[in-house]
């Protein structure tokens, strides 16, 4: 997840004026801050003086363990802006979310907004009314944890059968898995490869400007049954070992290393 060494260092360095953070299950990496960095976290943005948005549209996505605090909730002198949404729990084509914000930030953002496109769509304001009062909202919530703790598990299952030396880590909710080949292997080049097995990922480069990311990739398992997940990742598998290099000592059909 998030270095709090390299973003002490960025903070002196830079002096940016607003810091983004996606503290559950973030994407690509599906990484989760925990409790104590999440209030050093609180603590550099104060020691510095920049306001901090937290990006929270994965927070009800947990399959395992317990929930963790939101920056939110650990703020003391009103320094976080909290978006949620319901895109991620209910349905993708609602898109419907909130903010919580200081009044006169809160103000700006009302007045950005009306500019940009006048006000969010009222029919999917009133259908997400309609299924909360109604309980179906609730529910359907229960399913989609439920659903997405079943696809986590068969992936997790699933990526035993990558080669040794392909590191993964391993997610207690979300969307994502983010793995890393060996060297020298690069994730853009086994696309092609994986597309005409009908498997499907988004190299890590396309994640960062700085392009740092060759041998990284984000698998996603929302929307798939558990059985085309395995069979997705037995393919991957496949790939990869045949790919990996002898001399790198590395052979198919090894454990992945967990993070």
């Amino acid at each position: 997840g998030l270095s709090l060494a390299d973003l002490e260092h960025e903070l002196m360095r830079r002096r940016p004026s607003l810091l983004l953070v996606t503290p559950n299950f973030q994407n690509p990496t599906g990484a989760t801050l925990p409790l104590d960095p999440r209030r050093e976290l609180l603590r550099l943005a104060a020691r510095f003086q920049v306001p901090v948005v937290e990006n929270d549209v994965y927070a009800g996505l947990r399959y395992r363990g317990a929930d963790l605090p939101s920056l939110k909730s650990l703020d003391r002198d009103g320094r976080v802006i909290y978006l949620r949404s319901f895109s991620k729990v209910a349905f993708p084509g609602l898109r419907v979310g909130w903010c919580v914000a200081p009044q006169a930030v809160a103000r700006r953002l009302l007045a950005a907004k009306q500019l940009t496109d006048l006000h969010t769509d009222h029919l999917s304001q009133a259908v997400l009314h309609r299924l909360h009062v109604e309980g179906a909202l609730a529910a359907h919530h229960q399913q989609v944890r439920r659903r997405g703790a079943e696809r986590l598990t068969a992936a997790l299952e699933a990526c035993r059968l990558l080669p040794a030396g392909v590191v993964l880590h391993a997610p207690e909710g979300g969307l994502h898995l983010w793995l890393k080949l060996p060297e020298p292997l690069e994730a853009a080049e086994l696309l092609g490869r994986a597309q005409a097995e009908k498997v499907f990922f988004v190299p890590g480069r396309v994640f960062d400007v700085t392009r740092s990311h060759p041998g990284a990739l984000r698998l996603t398992f929302a929307g798939l049954a558990p059985e085309k997940i395995r069979r997705g990742v037995a393919a991957l598998a496949r790939l990869i070992g045949a790919q990996t290099p002898v001399a790198a000592g590395l052979s198919e059909g090894g454990a992945p290393a967990l993070v």
